[in-house]
């Protein structure tokens, strides 16, 4: 495996925690149509939790940077943390930040942050793998890092969530503009040897950003552990790390 630590700033996580305020500010901006009636934005009720997070990297020696789409409602919405499936964020990643809630905060979708006592079955299964291989948070996050393209969650008027790749086209625009500026900023700033996608959609915002920001590293993909898929529900944690060892991430 290449040694770049040597080409890392000894700032880099000062920098991505201002990389992640103005993607903040950047994306309370923008401006959704119906069916969305509520957004949430995790990186500003749940900053001090996210910045946390965000101190885990290890930039001089991360070699894998893992990216998913958005948050989902009882992951990254409760704790700031991409995946952030409760116990995974609390009991072995070790965040313990107050997380406030949103401006509009929708009733069937509160915000109880670490108390929350629903689990996200996608940052479940993925957290879950990257302990069950690596023993303690510290010996995942020495080599990798997870993150996700978007900020932000879209529910409409029920409460149902809506994923980035549902927007109307004008409005997705927009919001890959701010979402690409940014993950463009995190690929230097980390500079990751491979960038995995987790599920079709973040591969295919990966392979645009490394082409336009000529950033040096390689994409790969993995199964999305969502329950809505069905092949996600036969052995996911399996089957992704058979991806990743093809793909030359992990050995066998």
């Amino acid at each position: 495996m290449p040694n770049r630590a040597s080409t890392k700033p000894t700032d880099v996580t000062g920098k991505l925690i201002s990389a992640a305020e103005r993607l903040s500010v950047a994306v309370d901006r923008l401006e959704f149509s119906a069916p969305i009636t509520h957004v949430y934005n995790p990186l500003n009720y749940a900053a001090a939790a996210h910045r946390q997070y965000l101190q885990r990297c290890q930039p001089k020696t991360t070699h894998t940077l893992f990216l998913g789409m958005n948050p989902g409602p009882w992951g990254m919405a409760q704790t700031g943390v991409p995946f952030g499936q409760i116990e995974a964020v609390r009991d072995w990643i070790g965040i313990d930040a107050a997380i406030t809630k949103p401006a509009n905060e929708h009733p069937k979708r509160p915000i109880l942050g670490l108390d929350c006592r629903r689990s996200e079955v996608s940052g479940q299964r993925l957290w879950g793998l990257f302990r069950d291989r690596f023993g303690t948070a510290e010996a995942f996050f020495h080599e990798h890092f997870v993150i996700n393209y978007c900020p932000l969650v879209f529910m409409e008027a029920s409460g149902r969530n809506r994923t980035p790749d549902k927007l109307p086209a004008a409005e997705a625009a927009r919001l890959d503009r701010v979402c690409d500026t940014h993950l463009a900023e995190l690929l230097r700033l980390i500079t990751p040897i491979t960038v995995v996608g987790v599920g079709a959609y973040a591969e295919k915002c990966l392979h645009r950003v490394v082409a336009a920001a000529e950033v040096d590293c390689r994409v790969a993909r993995i199964l999305h552990p969502s329950p809505a898929s069905p092949a996600a529900n036969r052995d996911w944690a399996g089957r992704a790390t058979a991806e990743l060892v093809a793909a030359g991430v992990w050995s066998a």
